[in-house]
Order: C-alpha cells, then sequence, then structure tokens
C-alpha cells in the first residue's frame, strides 16, 4: 500500500495540496489580472497567446483540455483574439477536419510586451525564496501535476 499523508481523522482542507494549489492559482490571477487589464486582457487571453508561443497547446481542443473549460465560451475568446489580429485559424496539416492556432506576428509581439510584467510580479512574489526553493518547488509542482496526470489519464481513457 502507498503511503498514507492525510488521515481523515486529522484532516484540514487548508493543509491539503489540492486547497493550497487552488490558492495560489487563485492568488495568482489577482495577482497577474491587473497587468492584463491595462492592455486590454484577460489573463485567459494571455495564457491563449503564451500557451500557443510555447506549444503547449495548438488548437481549441487542447485550450479547452487545459483551462477545463467548455468549447463554446473559449471559442467566444477565440474569436476575440483572432478579430484582435493576435492567432490565426489555420487547417491542421495532420487531419483537414481539425483547427491549430497560431501567434501572428502582432501576438507574438503583446506576448513579448506582456512577458516582463509577469516576470517582475512573480519575481516580487518570489523574493523571499531563494534560487535553490524556487527550483524545488517547480521540481515537486512538476512531479505533483505528473502524478496527478497519471491517476486521471486512464480514468479518463476508460470513460472515453
Amino acid at each position: 500500500m502507498s503511503r498514507q499523508h492525510y488521515q481523515a481523522s486529522t484532516y484540514r482542507v487548508q493543509n491539503s495540496v489540492g486547497y493550497l494549489v487552488k490558492r495560489a492559482n487563485s492568488l495568482t490571477l489577482d495577482l497577474l489580472e491587473p497587468i492584463f487589464e491595462g492592455h486590454g486582457f484577460t489573463l485567459m487571453q494571455y495564457q491563449i497567446l503564451v500557451w500557443l508561443r510555447d506549444g503547449i497547446a495548438i488548437n481549441p481542443k487542447d485550450i479547452c483540455t487545459q483551462f477545463r473549460h467548455n468549447s463554446g465560451a473559449l471559442t467566444r475568446v477565440i474569436d476575440q483574439l483572432v478579430e484582435r489580429g493576435f492567432i490565426a485559424r489555420s487547417r491542421s496539416d495532420r487531419d483537414r477536419r481539425k483547427v491549430d492556432l497560431e501567434l501572428t506576428p502582432a501576438g507574438l509581439r503583446m506576448v513579448e510586451e506582456l512577458i516582463p510584467s509577469v516576470v517582475d510580479k512573480l519575481n516580487f512574489v518570489l523574493a523571499g525564496f531563494s534560487a535553490a526553493e524556487v527550483e524545488e518547488l517547480v521540481r515537486l509542482l512538476i512531479k505533483l501535476n505528473g502524478a496527478m496526470e497519471a491517476a486521471v489519464e486512464p480514468a479518463f481513457h476508460e470513460e472515453v
């Protein structure tokens, strides 16, 4: 049996990994959203642009999966980014039924313009951490996400 890190009798949500990760995500939104508002963006729009830049998501389905958002709501966000000239749609080379998204030069310029402000905010909140602590935090979050993906993937594939 695997190690039991939590016990039902002593479990408190405020010490739960899930709660702490979700809380960090919410605080990240609060921290970064003002940066994007000044440019007429939302964090979601910025994330789509930077995910396209970094190859995390290349099509609407990938973006929906990353955000855990329904495709209708995300289609509107993508439409806004297309209308503003920051991303373009194209038919997938691998499957003509699918649409890929790509950053336009204007989209790349916008991402590159926003990144320094994002980096400044992240560095500000991490100022009390050593370089080794930040590296370890990132390593542990990657490990946690990998374990969660491994736990979720089999159940997801069974449902399909």
